[in-house]
């Protein structure tokens, strides 16, 4: 017999570590479980307010004295992609889009180890064994999806994102290629086909994770058209990059209690 949890979850915070994303800054996570049988619904309703999901948990920066780290979105209908996109889409066209159950491969943790090891060797990842990997991939209480992309020609796995279905959008929680063809923007032209699965499914947003203002490593994201970020509480367009500056600033953020008592439930009638 199963048991429905409420829907008013428990809300905790990690404790600080160093920033992967601005030097000299500490992280801090705002964090529920994601379970029982209204995981999805609690899914949909935290990823709109900038949560993000990791296996069985949702989680959000709420860091002491910066904010910079915002939830980042395409708004689908209005995207249209720039010359180096479409470059990008010619150049990939010899692959092939398989979309299948979350079911962890070793030919993809294989692929999922060289990417690391070229890319991230330093990264939190590094460590990451075919167990915690499988974990990654299989441990979902929502409606997720592994999205395969293959070499037409010789069957070989190129590129790979875990993707969840959300009920306004697809999110894509993580993905990695073969760091061999890095200079075909695999990454880049994974956003664009995520673009065009949402457009096939009918759903309005294709959500990247966060987009942080003063790190190199999330800037890419930027170079979208149509880009919305999640900013003091509500969806808006992307600005100019410098206008999120104060995005760093230690008075940029609310206290945790007020962030709490501000984030909306699903209603549990419903």
């Amino acid at each position: 017999m199963r048991h429905s949890l409420p829907l008013a979850p428990q809300f905790y915070v990690t404790a600080p570590q160093p920033c992967p994303y601005l030097p000299g800054r500490m992280e801090r996570k705002l964090f529920t479980a994601l379970q029982g049988d209204s995981a999805e619904k609690l899914n949909d309703s935290l990823s709109k307010q900038g949560f993000r999901r990791s296996q069985n948990v949702l989680y959000r920066p709420s860091c002491s004295d910066c904010s910079a780290c915002l939830s980042a979105r395409i708004d689908v209908r209005r995207f249209s992609p720039s010359k180096s996109q479409r470059r990008a889409l010619k150049r990939n066209a010899n692959l092939a889009r398989r979309a299948s159950s979350p079911w962890a491969t070793e030919e993809q943790f294989s692929l999922f180890r060289r990417y690391l090891d070229t890319r991230h060797a330093d990264g939190g990842m590094a460590d990451m064994d075919i167990f915690e990997f499988a974990a990654m991939i299989e441990e979902t209480p929502i409606r997720s999806r592994v999205v395969e992309y293959s070499d037409i020609a010789s069957g070989d796995l190129k590129a790979v994102c875990l993707t969840d279905v959300l009920d306004d959008g697809v999110s894509m929680v993580y993905s990695f290629y073969e760091p061999e063809l890095a200079r075909q923007s695999l990454g880049t032209w994974m956003i664009l086909d995520h673009v065009e699965i949402a457009r096939e499914a009918g759903l309005p947003y294709v959500y990247l994770g966060y987009w942080v203002p003063g790190s190199p490593k999330m800037g890419y994201k930027a170079q979208f058209d149509s880009l919305e970020v999640y900013r003091r509480g509500r969806w808006e367009p992307m600005l100019d990059t410098r206008d999120y500056d104060e995005e760093r600033h230690p008075l940029s953020t609310d206290p945790i209690a007020e962030q709490v008592a501000n984030i909306s439930l699903p209603d549990s009638r419903s």
